[in-house]
């Protein structure tokens, strides 16, 4: 005998989005959660997603994790970058004066 397919409201679609869009749980876990195939929780955040320039959680932290790290690296070579041009600046300045 065939499995009966779950039908799904309208409401129940968008109250689901919503609650992926607050959650940092990746796709997979939620729909484990809700016992919803991924595939179709995919489809309705498509269909019904509201924030459309915000991205879904990763469902690779690894990769979120190597980007935050980046992201430090950056922020620490900005301000090494920034603390030499201090520097280099003072010592224009001493420099650049006349001597007597």
């Amino acid at each position: 005998m065939a499995e009966q397919r779950q039908r799904y409201n309208e409401e129940f679609k968008k109250q689901a989005v919503k609650y992926v869009q607050e959650q940092t749980k990746t796709l997979p876990e939620i729909a484990e959660e809700m016992n919803i195939p991924t595939g179709t929780l995919k489809n309705w955040m498509t269909k019904y997603r509201s924030f459309e320039h915000e991205p879904v959680a990763s469902a690779n932290p690894e990769k979120l994790r190597e980007m935050e790290a980046k992201l430090q690296a950056s922020e620490r070579e900005k301000q090494d970058l920034q603390e030499e041009l201090a520097i280099l600046k003072k010592a224009l300045h001493i420099f650049s004066k006349e001597k007597n």
